[in-house]
């Protein structure tokens, strides 16, 4: 007997996030999986696309409807929630996305979340992190029940493309509920990589001093590296970058290739975020420094030397 999995997919309206993808490798690791796709949009038919070439993915559900035009948890949940019956899995992201809808998703299928799901040990088995990282729990949800769950998407590389699963319309039977509305979205505007899913980030620390020097020190380097910009807590906390380009475990939990760590001294919740990069590399004047030792690479010295050096080295 398969095991039906419904992905709860994660989009802009016309990309698909690659968080989605990522979820799709968590599902395939469940014994004898059957994975579908739902698609919540106005016009779903580009992001269908996408999900469909996804390989390992049996199917797509597409849910067109004016409401969709903006992901909005409260309106999205009831209409997964109808879909559900007939599924033992109901997953999505561990994202700001799917760390809204999946647990009103859960609410309305009367049954608990696990969440941050970073390795799978069988259909009701999974493991997770607790304490932020420092321990890993194995859960287990009894047999029969339904499974709802968030993907922990550092922990997992995204599908391959090249598959082709058939794209199916789903009217989701149920009420949309209306005290919830659309008013308006404000977001950064970069042209630099999306930070949870760059292959590379260049992150500053409460050692560069200020907003100015933030930007000065840090965004060049990026740029040469093609990198996205993150930042530590104590950075935002300081004022030196927005509140979106935390890493951490209140921030972002990223997996790069490449992590520069730059005038950050490491403290545990900003580890967490970072525990999966492939490679770190920490740029700190503090040769006892705790990033130092989670780094692949360390540069003890002055950050306001290293960093204009390296960049001469990269032109």
């Amino acid at each position: 007997m398969s095991n039906r999995i419904l992905i709860v997919s994660e989009h802009d309206g016309g990309r698909l996030n690659p968080s989605t993808a990522k979820c799709v490798t968590c599902a395939a690791g469940i014994p004898d999986a059957e994975i579908t796709i739902a698609v919540c949009a106005a016009n779903a038919s580009a992001v269908a696309s996408q999900a469909a070439a996804l390989q390992g993915v049996a199917r797509v559900l597409t849910i067109d409807h004016p409401v969709n035009a903006h992901l909005l948890a409260a309106a999205v949940a009831p209409q997964i929630a109808a879909l559900a019956g007939s599924f033992s899995h109901v997953l999505g992201p561990s994202t700001t996305f799917g760390k809204d809808v999946m647990p009103r998703i859960a609410a309305l299928l009367d049954t608990a979340q696990i969440s941050d799901i970073m390795a799978v040990e069988g259909a009701t088995r999974f493991r997770r992190p607790i304490y932020a990282g420092n321990a890993i729990v194995t859960v287990e949800v009894e047999a029969g029940a339904k499974v709802v769950g968030t993907v922990r998407t550092a922990s997992f590389q995204p599908a391959a493309t090249g598959g082709a699963a058939a794209i199916e319309p789903a009217a989701a039977a149920t009420e949309i509920p209306t005290h919830t509305r659309f008013v308006s979205v404000s977001a950064a505007k970069s042209d630099r990589p999306d930070l949870q899913t760059a292959a590379r980030v260049v992150s500053g620390g409460r050692a560069l001093g200020s907003a100015e020097a933030f930007q000065k020190t840090l965004y060049p380097l990026a740029d040469k590296l093609g990198a996205a910009v993150g930042a530590s807590r104590a950075a935002v906390d300081a004022g030196y970058a927005p509140n979106e380009l935390q890493v951490g475990q209140t921030g972002k939990i990223i997996a790069p290739e490449l992590y520069v760590a730059i005038g950050i001294s490491g403290a545990i919740q900003h580890l967490t975020g970072i525990k999966d990069a492939r490679t770190i590399v920490a740029i700190n004047k503090d040769s006892e420094a705790p990033i130092f030792e989670v780094a692949d690479v360390g540069l003890v010295g002055d950050l306001f030397q290293i960093i204009p050096e390296l960049e001469r080295l990269l032109s």
